[in-house]
């Protein structure tokens, strides 16, 4: 089967389902003759890699076995999603130039996605859960769900999250606790939505919040000071050696009793 077209100002987006076959039209006049110069480029998402998919009458090595030209478009036996993108066409002829622009958007429905959520935390500290899924086309969008309840991109617009301070980022997926709480704690999902089909979700985990010990604290502090007034001392005799402000050996009286 092949996808759907949508027009849009300046540019055709045509929609097409992952693996089926895409016909990508670019119809011409007769002013540009019987046998106009039909040229295809390909730009991806990122603007980043331009390539050609039709030159010199024939498909570029790349797209040999998967695509062909007919009189008046560009047929896809198969699409990947790689193949996400603007094609440019572009028609030359009699002394006559034109081009038309086309999106093409190889749908990829979400697959559960890859979420990254600790098991245990210390309250105060920045905590960070993440969630991707990067095979989805279009990007998927991402939702968390906190005890099986989503969790809204204000909290503080909610009286049940008012006393929450996470930061949520639907596009990258993140989930941002500048300072974790005990409130917090509790079973974290995350889904993928995107257009081309059912939304997808990762295992719940439970992320337990544990206080901060004062007295573990003030202990690891006490060896550090130590270790530190040590390290001083010993540069301290060093040096002091090294300058001559002490002997260079110790001598006991010839005549000592024992």
């Amino acid at each position: 089967s092949v996808g759907r077209g949508v027009e849009t100002p300046g540019i055709r987006r045509f929609l097409c389902l992952y693996l089926s076959g895409a016909d990508l039209t670019c119809t011409y006049s007769a002013d540009f003759g019987s046998s106009p110069r039909v040229e295809w480029k390909f730009k991806d998402l990122l603007g980043i890699q331009t390539s050609y998919v039709f030159y010199d009458g024939k498909p570029t090595s790349q797209y040999a076995d998967r695509v062909t030209q007919y009189n008046g478009g560009l047929r896809f036996s198969k699409v990947t999603r790689k193949d996400t993108g603007q094609y440019d066409c572009t028609v030359a002829g009699q002394g006559q130039y034109a081009d038309a622009k086309i999106q093409l958007i190889v749908l990829v429905p979400p697959s559960p996605p890859i979420c990254r959520i600790p098991l245990s935390v210390t309250t105060d500290r920045n905590t960070l859960l993440t969630c991707e899924d990067p095979q989805a086309s279009p990007p998927a969008t991402y939702k968390w769900y906190f005890n099986n309840v989503p969790l809204p991109e204000d909290p503080s617009k909610f009286s049940s999250f008012q006393n929450s301070s996470y930061k949520v980022n639907t596009v990258t997926g993140s989930l941002a606790f500048p300072r974790v709480s005990k409130v917090d704690a509790g079973e974290y999902f995350c889904e993928a939505i995107n257009e081309a089909g059912p939304a997808q979700r990762c295992a719940a985990v439970r992320m337990e919040v544990r206080e901060y010990d004062l007295n573990t604290g003030g202990i690891a502090a006490g060896i550090i000071l130590a270790l530190l007034a040590v390290a001083l001392l010993g540069f301290a005799l060093w040096f002091a050696y090294r300058k001559g402000y002490l002997p260079s050996t110790l001598l006991l009286p010839t005549d000592a009793a024992f």
